[in-house]
């Protein structure tokens, strides 16, 4: 019995250590982005179905997008992982 705790106990530490991955919608409103974007009306930023929209088609936004919110290059700087601000790119680009 001890014997199954600990390797419990193991598990659930490495899969902690690792992390999960957020949702996109959970990274937008974790980081604020719902303070400044709606999905479907502009607010201080444009609308997400209209950021979707421009780009609709385009191979090379999610990683231009990307990395305008990691260096704050036309919007400000989110501090986030890489993973996290994918998730929410394609969350974005995903809008209709």
């Amino acid at each position: 019995m001890k014997a199954l705790i600990l390797v419990l106990a193991v598990v659930g530490t490495a899969g902690a250590a690792v992390g999960y991955a957020q949702s996109g919608m959970d990274v937008l409103k974790s980081k604020g982005c719902l303070g400044c974007h709606e999905m479907d009306k502009k607010k201080v930023g444009p609308a997400y179905k209209d950021v979707a929209a421009k780009y609709k088609g385009d191979a090379g936004a999610e990683a231009m997008l990307v990395g305008k919110l990691k260096e704050g290059k036309g919007h400000m700087k989110i501090s986030a992982t890489d993973a996290e601000l994918h998730a929410a790119v394609k969350q974005v680009l995903s809008t209709k």
